[in-house]
């Protein structure tokens, strides 16, 4: 550099520029990233409350159920799907010619033991009220009436009755399977695994 040429006290030099840049924006990175990592939490959150697309149908097709169902006495042809537990099964209910929609129906009347089983005596009756719901439903011709909403979205509470038994809940709670229910709390199967139920 020639000793007659001025240095700029207003230029930087470009020599370290970037290392400016990077100390000036690591801050802002620092916040971005905090900010990031504390949304994470809340969209996922916000993605399980929203229903999905396959729970607010199912909810649809429950309500559908139970509003079109006609008299307490009117009898819709289903075709079980499958056992869930003791006391709820999903079926395709036959509604009218052209109308035919899925749903879980829950026995009315009825509590059984719970699969999800909170003692190992639990889970054995839960077990055994399943198979027994199966084999109630696989008599054929299984038809529910006395149909209404459930407390739980995308199910219908309802009577249902196949080619030999008139009333599947009465059956379930004849051959000890289930305990009767009217609503409201119930009480946990493991402190009275060892009891027989009240018939």
């Amino acid at each position: 550099m020639s000793p007659y040429e001025r240095i700029s006290a207003y230029r930087t030099p470009r020599r370290g520029s970037w290392r400016r840049w990077f100390s000036a924006a690591l801050p802002w990175v620092f916040v971005f990233c905090v900010a990031a990592a504390t949304m994470l939490p809340v969209r996922d959150w916000v993605r399980r409350s929203l229903p999905s697309s396959a729970d607010s149908k199912a909810a649809r097709d429950a309500e559908m159920v139970w509003k079109r169902a006609g008299t307490p006495d009117t009898r819709h042809a289903v075709d079980v799907i499958r056992t869930i537990d003791g006391d709820t099964f999903e079926a395709r209910v036959h509604l009218e010619p052209g109308l035919d929609l899925n749903t879980r129906v829950r026995l009315r009347g009825i509590d059984a033991p719970e699969l999800k089983a909170s003692c190992a005596q639990e889970l054995q009756m839960a077990e055994a009220a399943t198979g027994a719901l199966r084999a109630l439903l696989g008599e054929g011709d299984v038809r529910i009436f006395n149909i209404g909403p459930d407390k739980y979205s995308g199910r219908v509470v309802a009577d249902a009755a196949t080619r030999r038994t008139a009333n599947v809940s009465t059956a379930m709670l004849a051959a000890g399977h289930a305990r009767s229910y009217g609503g409201g709390h119930r009480n946990g199967w493991c402190a009275n695994a060892s009891q027989p139920f009240a018939k």
